[in-house]
């Protein structure tokens, strides 16, 4: 996956989360909006993650292409 398809992925996605908010303004958030919420929130992470990957790749030589879209499990537990 290209960094120009990653970048249009993650803005899907933050459209995709604006809407969900806006649709609940002025009232509290479902419990199936909070789970698409949070469900966006970690393929937002594993994009992030990805375009991380390539770049950093691309840094030191490597082939970024080599890069992969890392499991939402690797990327919610990472230390910080």
């Amino acid at each position: 996956m290209a960094d120009d398809d990653i970048t249009e992925r993650i803005t899907q996605l933050i459209d995709e989360e604006h809407r969900i908010q806006r649709d609940h303004i002025g009232r509290e958030a479902t419990t199936e909006e909070r789970d698409q919420l949070r469900a966006i929130e970690v393929q937002l992470d594993r994009y992030w993650d990805l375009l991380r990957q390539r770049q950093a790749r691309r840094e030191s030589g490597q082939n970024p292409d080599d890069a992969d879209l890392r499991s939402a499990n690797t990327v919610e537990n990472y230390r910080q």
